[in-house]
């Protein structure tokens, strides 16, 4: 009994921590295709959005527009954004626009869980989305 016990709470915790592996339904992810998504954090001025379409990405990083290349796969939850080029205009507050440029390259992995988006670089969350209706 107390095995069963010790069991069944260290399967709440791995469950509750996110770290069970792939999930109930095998590791495959919902498509991307077709999809508009927003930062999910607060950020001075304009909030970054990526919008996905038939292997492209664009959006707007805070301040400037960008573009790029995308191959995602469902099947293994894969995530490879690249050739990415943006617009070059100044604003107020860079940082945050230069931080989501320098992460998003980096993400190998999406995690797509009801509205929200995750980008992962191997097991380490870099951005969080929220689906635009």
């Amino acid at each position: 009994m107390k095995k069963l016990i010790m069991t069944v709470c260290a399967s709440a915790l791995l469950i509750a921590c996110g770290v069970t592996g792939t999930g109930t339904n095998g590791g495959k992810q919902p498509s991307l295709v077709n999809t508009k998504w927003q930062l999910a954090d607060q950020v001075k001025g304009k909030t970054p959005t990526l919008n996905i379409e038939n292997g492209k990405i664009t959006g707007n990083g805070g301040c400037n527009n960008y573009f790029g290349n995308l191959a995602a796969d469902e099947a293994t939850g894969s995530f490879s954004a690249g050739s990415i080029g943006a617009t070059k205009m100044a604003c107020p507050n860079m940082d945050a626009e230069q931080a989501f440029f320098g992460m998003l390259p980096k993400a190998n992995k999406y995690r797509v869980s009801g509205n929200s988006l995750e980008l992962y670089k191997d097991g380490l969350l870099l951005l969080k989305f929220s689906k635009v209706q």
